[in-house]
């Protein structure tokens, strides 16, 4: 395995961006009471964290500028 030759600015990747705050999203709702989930059905968070991860495949084939 190598690294792409730009690895240190990866985190401007929309995929990187999109992953992040996919796992942001499962992180929270794992961390939340569960009066505060109850309002929330879990399916809508399933839903959201899928949609970030399909956004970051998109992402990762969108053009996004070459080098800055």
């Amino acid at each position: 395995m190598k690294l792409v030759s730009d690895w240190r600015r990866v985190w401007r990747y929309y995929s990187t961006q999109a992953m992040a705050i996919a796992a942001t999203v499962q992180l929270t709702w794992a961390q939340l009471p569960d009066d505060m989930r109850a309002s929330v059905p879990p399916h809508i968070v399933s839903y959201a964290t899928g949609a970030l991860l399909v956004l970051g495949v998109i992402g990762r084939l969108v053009d996004q500028g070459g080098k800055r």
